[in-house]
């Protein structure tokens, strides 16, 4: 008897503990089942103290969020329901009367999984299907709750299209909201963050079957993760912190304006950087010039000028071309066209309006009107639009109206340039051999005003120029070089100002910077960037070929670089496989000769104060070079350590004594190498980590040195082909680098030697103290742009 009452007393507890039930065994209300591991728990609740009940499943122990709901439009109004599986095998949900309420609905169907039934969650390890055919869960959809204590089916859903390359799509109804742009093998390329956690964990996969789905990997598998469609239409990710027992919002912003929907209509590119948001393509004209005015730009844009398919037979024209644009957010409905000649496929249909040739997708080709673009600068794509020739500009072929007018018009300029020359010849102050020969190399004589104003602040020598190995030259070689700084030579924007490629007219490739009147940086930064560099020879430093000095104008010649800075590889999802271990390993090392010259071995002991991703620049080889001095200062051959009220640098690369104090030595250029040297081996941005568990990479990798996890620092794509005792030890490096006391840190030589020499000992480091901190109270205050911007604070002096 003794036995039987304590069975009954305990029965719920034997029954808590179960992780499965067999056929008309049953769950009643009250009871719950838990999986292996105890990560998951199934059983009924209730909303807000309501007397209505759920079958849903929720993380073990985490009542706050329920991942999964049975009978969300059906609840039970009392606790007398039951979870059981029938006689034909379907799971279902009864009430007190043995009414069923709810049941999986798959009769003959061997197995069944809540995953492929979901409700408004989103998990790790969810297969949601990506092939558009009759694979497994081909119909999942996300379905938002009607409210927050409402779960019945809301306004809002998400799932992927897959009509070409994957996409997610958030719909309000049947009308499509938002969406993620096409994924690209490794994010998706219209969400311009797509960084962090999301990352290293989502993955398109391929079963058995040849069916396609996306699954979710978190970094760390113990961690409670979840993605939601919410009540309110937009799609948020939590992360379950165990010490604060709640949830913390990895990623939730309300979207921009540019984010809804095709908000500029066909034809128009969205910018939430443009006070006007709305322009139409270059080609093409409002439908509605009043409404667009007014700010109604629903009606989208039309096309000026018929392409040559929609011409009368017997019209003047020549062939459509294509308009490059530059930055975007693909248009939605493309095709994915298996073509070598992406170009050639489009313009053999009439109907292709635009095609894209994308890194990780292929060849895509749109028809009919373009919908949803959106400007991502630095993140977006190329997309090549199809025009009329006549509305190409200089890129299509003129007419010979147009051709007798452009002939005209250019001697009539010609004649004022001439007479303005002779007017005001005497005023010009510029020596008699200023110009440029007529293969557009610079000249031998330097501008004189010039050359008076740069003389003498860093010693330079009084003979020759002060700008020695470079050159002057004339600004109108210039401007024909970049063709007229033409927003197709392009090539970035920093600081500084924007950066163009050009060509001279004997072929050789140059990069050129021009200082915006707009710019943080002046005279002085250019006058400093142009000696500095001017006196600097090694293989890891970019090489200043001239300058050129005109008015307002004031512009920095360098060699060019194929392939643009560091961090367009680094921190792009796609690009970053390109760099390999060895890769990776070799950029590091070239750095450090290149700031061990700049320390120690060249005449001028330099200290670069605004080392980063951005100011790395790579040749054709991948070999790395340190660029962007304007920020850089000297020191005398015994001083070691500086001064200034005037901090300037980039938020995450900056050491805590030169944040703090203004006080800025060869360390401070250690520090900011150390900071690289992890952003390198992780593929991630120090400051990328504000929304998460950690305050900064630094504080990341501290935290996984202390639980002897590093490995797990290395970017996925290099983690299981690197070297282990390299990477170890570049990691134990990078640690050292960072610590918070600037006499811990060791100098560049040590660090050449520790890179080049695994004989060197590594002394431990000490904990970095920022990594105490949950996160920074003043974010805001920095700029934390990827681009080369600076920040600029006043620091009072000791």
């Amino acid at each position: 008897m003794s036995l039987l009452l304590f069975f009954l007393c305990f029965y719920p507890l034997f029954l808590h503990a179960a992780n499965s039930i067999t056929q008309n065994e049953s769950i009643k209300d009250g009871s719950t089942l838990v999986s292996d591991g105890l990560k998951f728990e199934m059983g009924f609740f209730s909303l807000n103290d309501s007397s209505s009940r759920y079958v849903g499943i929720w993380y073990h122990n985490v009542t706050s969020a329920y991942v999964w709901v049975a009978n969300r439009e059906k609840p039970i109004k009392n606790r007398e329901g039951s979870i059981t599986i029938k006689n034909d095998g379907n799971l279902v949900v009864i009430d007190g009367e043995n009414n069923e309420i709810w049941s999986n609905r798959e009769v003959g169907k061997d197995i069944w999984q809540s995953f492929e039934d979901p409700t408004d969650t989103y998990l790790p390890g969810m297969k949601v299907p990506a092939s558009g055919g009759n694979g497994i869960g081909k119909d999942a959809t996300f379905c938002s709750w009607k409210s927050e204590n409402d779960p019945s089916f809301g306004n809002y859903s998400m799932s992927v299209d897959s009509e070409a390359s994957p996409q997610i799509v958030i719909k309000e109804g049947e009308k499509r909201r938002w969406r993620s742009g096409y994924w690209d093998g490794r994010v998706f390329s219209g969400v311009p963050n797509m960084t962090g956690s999301y990352l290293f964990g989502f993955r398109l996969n391929t079963d058995d079957k040849g069916e396609r789905y996306f699954v979710y990997e978190a970094l760390n598998t113990t961690d409670k993760i979840r993605f939601l469609i919410s009540y309110d239409g937009f799609e948020k990710q939590f992360r379950w912190n165990e010490n604060e027992k709640k949830w913390n919002v990895l990623q939730s912003e309300p979207f921009k304006k540019c984010e809804f929907y095709n908000s500029c209509g066909s034809f128009a590119v969205c910018d939430d950087s443009d006070s006007s948001l709305c322009k139409c393509i270059k080609g093409f004209e409002p439908r509605d010039m009043n409404g667009w005015k007014n700010g109604n730009w629903s009606k989208g844009c039309k096309r000026m000028t018929p392409l040559k398919s929609e011409r009368s037979s017997n019209s003047s024209g020549g062939e459509d071309g294509f308009l490059v644009q530059r930055d975007l957010k693909l248009p939605d409905f493309a095709h994915l066209v298996n073509a070598v000649d992406c170009e050639g496929n489009c313009l053999k249909n009439s109907s292709c309006t635009a095609y894209a040739n994308t890194i990780g997708i292929g060849c895509m080709v749109w028809f009919g009107e373009l919908v949803d673009f959106q400007r991502l600068e630095n993140y977006g794509n190329t997309l090549n639009i199809r025009l009329a020739d006549s509305d190409l500009g200089d890129g299509g072929k003129k007419t010979k109206i147009g051709i007798i007018l452009g002939v005209v018009g250019g001697l009539i300029c010609l004649g004022i340039f001439v007479w303005l020359l002779w007017r005001f010849k005497r005023k010009l102050k510029v020596s008699s051999t200023s110009t440029s020969n007529i293969n557009g190399e610079p000249s031998k004589s330097p501008n004189l005003l010039l050359s008076a104003e740069l003389s003498g602040p860093v010693g330079l020598s009084p003979q020759g120029s002060p700008l020695n190995n470079a050159e002057f030259f004339n600004f109108s070689i210039i401007v024909i070089a970049t063709n007229n700084f033409s927003e197709e030579n392009k090539l970035g924007q920093g600081g500084f100002g924007p950066v163009y490629k050009g060509k001279l007219p004997g072929g050789v490739e140059i990069a050129v910077k021009r200082l915006s009147r707009q710019s943080n940086q002046g005279s002085d930064e250019f006058k400093n960037e142009m000696m500095l560099i001017a006196k600097l020879q090694h293989r890891n430093l970019v090489r200043l070929l001239g300058c050129s000095v005109e008015g307002e104008e004031k512009l920095l010649v360098y060699e060019y670089m194929p392939n643009k800075s560091l961090d367009r590889f680094l921190f792009d999802p796609v690009k970053q496989t390109i760099l390999d271990c060895t890769k990776r390993f070799e950029i590091i090392e070239g750095i450090a000769r290149g700031l061990l010259y700049l320390h120690r071995d060249s005449r001028l002991r330099i200290i670069h104060r605004d080392l980063k991703a951005s100011n790395i620049l790579l040749d054709e080889n991948m070999n790395p070079k340190i660029s962007d001095f304007g920020l850089a200062r000297i020191f005398g051959g015994n001083q070691n350590e500086e001064n200034t009220a005037r901090v300037v640098g980039t938020y995450g690369y900056m050491s805590p004594e030169y944040a703090m104090e203004g006080l800025f030595s060869v360390k401070s250029d250690v520090y900011s190498f150390g900071v690289l040297l992890l952003e390198i081996l992780s593929g991630r941005k120090n400051t990328s980590f504000r929304d998460s568990y950690d305050p900064s990479l630094i504080g990341y990798a501290w935290r996984l040195w202390n639980e002897e996890r590093v490995m797990e620092l290395l970017d996925p794509s290099i983690r299981d082909s690197s070297p282990k005792s390299k990477a170890l030890r570049c990691i134990h490096i990078g640690m050292l680098c960072v610590q918070d006391s600037a006499s811990n840190r060791p100098n560049m030589s040590s660090v050449v030697l520790m890179l080049e020499s695994e004989a060197t000992a590594l002394p431990l480091p000490v904990k970095p103290l920022l990594t105490s901190m949950r996160r920074y109270d003043y974010t805001d205050e920095f700029n934390t742009e990827p681009f080369d911007s600076t920040v600029d604070l006043t620091v009072t002096g000791r």
